[in-house]
């Protein structure tokens, strides 16, 4: 039965309202009073299971909703109702189903219209967004959001000339153009210049700013559009007016420095001896000009050279150390690209401390008396600048002396920490840190700081009770409160922390909780789709969209994305477990008993933690907090498909991330272990593309290698064909032995320790009873390889070393102790 009576009808059409208004509870009531008398009136019923939905009876939704359709199959109600249901629970390509359903009864309902195309551009099904916005403006021609909707659609579709065509249509049927700017048509025009900037024709976007000019509220967007467009246009005078006018707005912006610059046609950086002194001209008049603009002042360092380059370092350093600018090393590192920049501003600097030691001023002469925190943003500077170049004993004689001097600014701890940790004290560096934030108990910067230094030492309980500490009273789990709050670099940090412990499940746990923030990042969008259209807030709305489709390239979902196929790596090279760093290079019989003595330990600290875990649940319940029922993240370690849940982690790298590396290594360690030969190739063949020389690519190179080798008659004819294709691609003809001999004097040459630390692992594969592989480990210790000699690179020769048994552990970790005389993790046997 379909139709009520009126009674019922208009109850119907309250709860309905209800819904509208979020008046659940109500609207629940409203269909159980409907459904004493009409108990299969099916759109009452489902509109009941979607009350459910919202009250948390999940289960009791779908049940009445499915009742519903089955006693109205025709109707709309039933199947948007349904689709909004799949759409609350994510899934999208269900709910999308039941709205295309729901057309198909009711044809020009705008609520489902809308719908359908919210989840379309969400899921970016452009073509049918096209569709369903052509028939909501057709249906709703007056409506402004339908004609720009229209036109977003056609942008994304990459149709922008389609997007100006709906854009000019609607303009042409305004008849009350505001007189005065008018925020929301300002930013429909803004969009639809943006449009035929896109499209490619820069006059008609640049005639077409001169005709909105009036129209529009923000002035600033049309004065970046016109000088960028005249430059575009080659109008290069009108363009050089347009950027000073700018400049003049805000002279610290770079850039309008660069847009002047290439309005002069002085772009290129690799600029002549006159060019060079245009460039330098015209950042002295602009200094002269805006005297307090310090882009003005830094940027010509970025030009000069030789002494130019060294009389302006030495006024800009001079400045910058008499104000006490704390940044003037992070300002200045990116010219250390030039060693002949770096070696000046070094003597600079040198000669600074020289002369306030003498005569406390810059120059020997002492006519001019610098003020007392001359000399102690002098030493920071040294110190920053002697850490950046891996002398960390000379850094941490200047950062001393700079405490000395102060010893009450956090800024100086903080350095010596960092100065610590790339010497390799992690522990000495986190107490530096912990100094530091014990000056400014008030400051959460400080904290974060020190939080990330103890993880970097392995310390997680320590980390964890620093973090906490500017966590509100009244939270029941402040660590969880951190995942809520999506403090991704905790979560990262405290993940990689937990995988040099070998705690796999904890790393796991805390890489899937940051691919959750992905994955919340792309819901969140949803709440725009609509809002954006309505308040126009078109341009931000475009960009947010093109970001959202590049989100998992970001940095931080690269890092999570590494771990984690490492940790799945890990599981499913060691079923029974991932040994711990301690047990590399042990004898079966040494681990046999290493594991009894672990067991032991296991055991004892697993009751405790049981009782304290107990005891900490029962004080959570008790504040209202949710209790964590896989701490150790066990359920992770337990994947079946190992190999397959790191794929996922990947397969948004390779579709995102193509141009990295990293994807394409991470793409190769998964399918080789999966007997995926062709897509392993594809890895290596995408690899060589972006970096043939890399150190890690040819050790991959071997070990495929070896592997079509061993798979031998079990490789299909097909497989076998397309390796054969692009073996010379990979190998230039060379056996397995001259790849390795080629890439090891290509090594030698270089003076690269990465490449020959992938030189030796690669030997040991070709030849595993040689101990050519030693030797090629041991010529690290040369001195052409000093500038490549990392601490980490030396970890990884140590590493090298223990997995091929080698019996000259002890003698390397002797070297590396005289090259990293403050690294800990040398100093014990």
């Amino acid at each position: 039965m379909r139709e009520l009576p009126q009674k019922e009808a208009n109850l119907f059409k309250q709860i309905l309202k209800c819904y509208e208004n979020k008046q659940y509870k109500k609207g629940f009531k409203g269909a159980e009073q409907i459904l004493k008398k009409f108990p299969e009136h099916g759109e009452t019923l489902a509109l009941k299971g979607l009350f459910c939905n919202h009250l948390d009876k999940k289960e009791e939704a779908y049940e009445f909703v499915k009742k519903g359709l089955r006693h109205d199959l025709k109707s709309h109600i039933c199947w948007h109702v349904f689709g909004l249901l799949y759409r609350s629970d994510k899934n999208y390509e269900e709910a999308l189903k039941c709205y295309s359903q729901a057309l198909k009864i009711d044809k020009e309902n705008i609520q489902i219209m809308r719908d359908f195309s919210l989840l379309q551009i969400h899921t970016r099904n452009y073509e049918g967004l096209v569709d369903t916005r052509h028939q909501l403006l057709e249906l709703r021609p007056q409506n402004r959001q339908y004609w720009i909707g229209l036109a977003i659609a056609y942008q994304m579709m990459g149709k922008p000339d389609s997007g100006v065509k709906v854009l000019t249509a609607y303009e042409e049927t305004l008849k009350d153009i505001p007189t005065k700017p008018d925020y929301e048509h300002s930013e429909m025009l803004l969009y639809h210049n943006s449009l035929l900037e896109e499209m490619g024709d820069i006059q008609a976007a640049y005639d077409h700013l001169d005709a909105i000019e009036k129209h529009v509220c923000d002035l600033k967007a049309i004065r970046e559009k016109r000088a960028q467009f005249l430059l575009a246009l080659g109008r290069q005078q009108e363009a050089e007016a347009a950027y000073r006018t700018l400049i003049s707005h805000n002279p610290d912006n770079f850039a309008y420095i660069d847009g002047l610059q290439k309005s002069l046609g002085l772009g290129n950086k690799s600029l002549t001896a006159e060019e060079e002194a245009i460039v330098v001209g015209m950042f002295q008049e602009l200094q002269k000009e805006y005297p307090r603009s310090n882009a003005a002042k830094r940027l010509p360092l970025r030009y000069a050279s030789g002494d130019s380059f060294a009389s302006i370092a030495d006024e800009y350093l001079r400045s910058m150390l008499r104000k006490g600018v704390p940044s003037l090393f992070v300002n200045l590192k990116t010219l250390y690209s030039d060693k002949t920049k770096e070696a000046v501003i070094e003597k600079l600097a040198l000669g600074y401390l020289a002369a306030l030691d003498k005569s406390k001023g810059f120059d020997h002469s002492g006519s001019i008396v610098e003020p007392p925190t001359a000399l102690l943003w002098t030493l920071y500077f040294l110190a920053q600048h002697y850490d950046y170049k891996r002398e960390s004993d000379t850094a941490l004689g200047y950062i001393n002396r700079a405490i000395e001097h102060t010893p009450t600014l956090v800024e100086l701890h903080m350095t010596k920490g960092r100065i610590l940790k790339h010497a390799g004290d992690f522990n000495s560096a986190m107490e530096s840190l912990n100094e530091a934030r014990e000056l400014d108990l008030q400051d959460r910067f400080i904290n974060s700081k020190c939080t990330k230094y103890m993880l970097r030492a392995d310390k997680v309980a320590e980390a964890e009770k620093t973090v906490i500490l500017f966590a509100r009273a009244d939270i029941a789990d402040p660590l969880h409160d951190l995942v809520d709050m999506q403090a991704q670099w905790y979560l990262l940090e405290a993940g990689e922390s937990h995988l040099r412990q070998g705690q796999i499940g904890k790393a796991l746990k805390r890489f899937h909780q940051v691919e959750k923030h992905f994955a919340e990042f792309t819901e969140d969008q949803l709440d725009f789709h609509m809002y954006c259209l309505r308040k126009m807030t078109l341009r931000a709305y475009i960009s947010l969209l093109k970001l959202e489709d590049q989100l998992r390239s970001h940095q931080s979902f690269v890092r999570a994305a590494q771990g984690a196929v490492k940790c799945y790596v890990s599981i499913f090279d060691q079923p029974d477990g991932v040994e711990p760093p301690e047990m590399e290079g042990m004898t079966e019989a040494e681990k046999k008993k290493f594991r009894s003595k672990q067991r032991k330990a296991e055991l004892k600290a697993q009751k405790e933690a049981e009782e304290k875990k107990a005891q900490a649940d029962q004080e959570l319940t008790k504040k209202g907090g949710k209790v964590d029922e896989d701490p150790e993240g066990v359920k992770y370690t337990k994947a079946e498909d190992p190999l397959g849940e790191a794929l996922k982690f990947l397969r948004p790298l390779q579709e995102l991330a193509p141009e990295r590396i990293e994807t394409h290594l991470m793409g190769f360690e998964i399918y080789i272990r999966k007997n995926k030969f062709l897509l392993a190739l594809k890895s290596l063949l995408k690899a060589i593309k972006i970096d043939a020389e890399n150190a890690t690519l040819h050790e991959q190179l071997v070990r495929f290698a070896l592997a079509v080798k061993k798979a031998g008659s079990a490789l299909s004819p097909a497989a076998k064909t397309v390796i054969d294709k692009h073996w010379n691609d990979l190998y230039k003809g060379q056996d397995l032995a001259a790849v390795g001999n080629s890439f090891l004097k290509k090594s030698e040459e270089q003076g690269s320790v990465p490449h020959l630390i992938s030189a030796a692992i690669a030997s040991s594969l070709i030849e595993p009873k040689n101990d050519k592989a030693e030797a090629i480990l041991f010529l690290m210790a040369d001195d052409k390889y000093k500038s490549t000699r990392s601490l980490e690179s030396a970890l990884v020769a140590q590493k090298t070393l223990r997995s091929m048994r080698s019996g000259r552990v002890s003698e390397f970790r002797a070297k590396a102790a005289e090259w990293f005389p403050k690294a800990t993790v040398f100093q014990s046997v």
